[in-house]
């Protein structure tokens, strides 16, 4: 929060607690819902994948979208330190419905 305003603003204690608690409240809102997809599907592991088909299925998707770019480019750097990991390079893409024209910035 400090960044974005300027350098003499003050925070009070209560704002910064109401922060904490939206963004505490808002991972658990999209974690739950990917969550109850892998007990859906009978997985115990909830991973990038489903946290992308969460954002979106809850009409995020402005953050979906990046989110999925994000984790492709993650997993092709990951893939480039670990040579067996990028086989699965094409499904990561079917998976998360990655459009041409999305961008993510200096992500990318």
């Amino acid at each position: 929060m400090k960044q974005i305003l300027p350098p003499n603003a003050k925070i009070s204690k209560e704002a910064k607690e109401t922060m904490q608690e939206c963004a505490s409240e808002f991972i658990s809102f999209v974690t739950g819902e990917a969550s109850e997809k892998c007990k859906k599907e009978r997985r115990k592991t909830v991973n990038g994948d489903d946290i992308c088909w969460a954002l979106a299925t809850l009409g995020l998707d402005d953050y979906a979208v990046p989110l999925k770019r994000y984790l492709l480019r993650y997993r092709e750097l990951e893939g480039e330190q670990k040579p067996a990991a990028n086989h699965d390079k094409v499904a990561i893409v079917d998976n998360c419905n990655v459009e041409d024209g999305d961008s993510m910035g200096p992500f990318i």
